[in-house]
């Protein structure tokens, strides 16, 4: 969501006893504070739940200037790569006071915490949604370090009505993992909202008809979703980007600030055929998009692994078309070596990838027109390989991995695609698909 967020004023409100927050969340930066839900009167009275600068989840509830509800995990969350559904509840009519807060990520209710303060009286009535309170979804106003760069999806508040994790999620009894139930069976009370259901925006599904507004930025739908998870970029993913890259809309544009920045995104197939297009949004042309083996290091702080780099980073496997002067580059972990030069390309190109793991081989394509097909060695597969990406000072690129989007502006018409995973530009090449669950598991 970036620099975008949600709100909605309630013309009503009351205390209450009982209440339910649910979100679908993918992260694609793991620094600052970013709010995910904020029901902000005063200083002295709000909800919030957000990712501490330490990764951590928390649960806040102020009343009157005092801690009611403060849980923060001693858990971190700092997975780019994945969906987590994130549930915490209010029941102040429990027995027990550890029974009158909870957070669960992904089915697990949390029940380490480094803080944990709970609600110390039996059947208090904490004042969660009072009249005129702003809900705010992806800040905190006027802290630009709150706000949450990623994607949202299935977002539900229940007003008055306390639900576990199950009613949100189940664990797929073939994967064991965990899955989104698209379609809730609650009660949301008031003040209760649905909203990012299945390709809607902020148009209230609850039947509550509380319907949030798009305040600030854009918000773009994307096939990237909890039932299909797309892969993207994201800043420090496993410590393979370094600090220069900055990363947008979803972890899916990117840039450099300096010379070399590089970065893998956070999806390594070993097995399968897969296609992704990449737009060249501006700067000069001198980048390399390609691939890097998934145990690449970074050799500098600023550069990273050097994809498709200079001679002396031969021993990462890594292969990438250069747009500065056409030339194929490619690593095999001892030498290094250089075909063309082919095609050049420069700001508003298209450059295709098609990666087969089965046979070996990646191919490029400039606006829909083949440049190269380059056979590997089956060893650039141990352990996967990565979409990776080199750009230069200045430079802005943006990646369609099916998502149905270069950034913020959808794809001009798409083309034909056999596995109907994804959305793309250009015709997919025949037996290909997106990189994303659905994908893997075809």
């Amino acid at each position: 969501m970036a620099t975008t967020y949600l709100t909605r004023t309630p013309s009503s409100g009351a205390a209450t006893q009982k209440a339910t927050f649910s979100f679908w969340v993918k992260k694609t930066n793991i620094t600052g504070t970013p709010n995910l839900f904020r029901m902000y009167t005063n200083s002295t009275q709000y909800v919030r739940i957000r990712f501490e600068s330490s990764n951590k989840i928390s649960f806040i509830i102020i009343n009157s200037d005092s801690y009611v509800v403060q849980l923060i995990s001693t858990q971190v969350f700092r997975d780019t790569s994945a969906w987590y559904n994130i549930v915490c509840n209010m029941d102040t009519t429990q027995a027990t006071a550890s029974d009158r807060a909870k957070i669960y990520i992904n089915g697990e209710r949390i029940t380490a915490y480094d803080t944990a303060v709970y609600p110390p009286t039996q059947d208090a009535n904490i004042i969660v949604t009072p009249s005129g309170t702003a809900n705010v979804i992806g800040t905190q106003i006027g802290d630009s370090a709150s706000y949450f760069e990623g994607c949202m999806s299935h977002i539900n508040f229940t007003d008055g009505y306390v639900y576990q994790a199950s009613e949100f999620g189940e664990t797929d009894s073939t994967t064991g993992e965990w899955k989104i139930k698209t379609s809730p069976s609650v009660t949301y009370g008031t003040n209760g909202f649905f909203i990012l259901k299945d390709g809607n925006s902020v148009t209230d599904q609850s039947g509550e008809g509380n319907n949030f507004a798009v305040t600030a930025g854009t918000l773009t739908n994307t096939e990237d979703c909890p039932s299909n998870n797309f892969t993207t970029f994201a800043k420090n993913y496993l410590a393979r980007n370094p600090s220069n890259p900055t990363f947008a809309n979803g972890g899916t544009t990117v840039g450099a600030s300096n010379d070399g920045g590089t970065f893998a995104g956070a999806i390594a197939p070993t097995t399968g055929k897969y296609y992704w297009e990449v737009k060249i949004v501006n700067g000069n042309n001198a980048r390399r998009i390609g691939i890097v083996r998934s145990d690449a290091t970074n050799t500098n702080s600023t550069t990273g692994f050097q994809v498709g780099g200079a001679a002396g980073s031969t021993t990462i496997w890594t292969a990438a078309y250069d747009g500065y002067n056409g030339y194929i580059v490619h690593m095999d972990g001892v030498t290094r070596t250089q075909l063309g030069a082919y095609a050049t390309y420069t700001t508003n190109d298209i450059i295709g990838v098609a990666l087969d793991c089965d046979n070996y081989t990646i191919t490029w394509y400039k606006n829909d027109v083949l440049i190269y097909a380059l056979s590997l060695n089956a060893t650039y597969f141990e352990g996967g390989v990565f979409p990776a990406n080199r750009c230069d000072t200045n430079q802005t690129i943006s990646y369609n991995f099916g998502n149905g989007y270069f950034g913020t502006t959808a794809v001009a018409s798409a083309g034909t695609n056999a596995s109907g995973i994804g959305i793309f530009e250009y015709d997919v090449p025949t037996g290909y698909t997106a990189l994303s669950t659905k994908g893997l598991n075809l």
